[in-house]
């Protein structure tokens, strides 16, 4: 259950969230808005392949 709901919560954030490497987003000088959408999108992408 929590596999298939982090999987779901993905394909959201794949067409909801900008995507930074598409854009080549410098981290040094990304704001702390674009590191905390970051760090949710590789939280989020980690749980949906444990």
């Amino acid at each position: 259950m929590k596999k298939k709901f982090f999987k779901v919560l993905s394909k959201l954030n794949k067409k909801i969230l900008p995507s930074y490497t598409k854009k080549q987003l410098d981290l040094r000088k990304a704001s702390k808005v674009e590191m905390a959408i970051i760090g949710w999108k590789s939280w989020v992408t980690r749980n949906s392949l444990d």
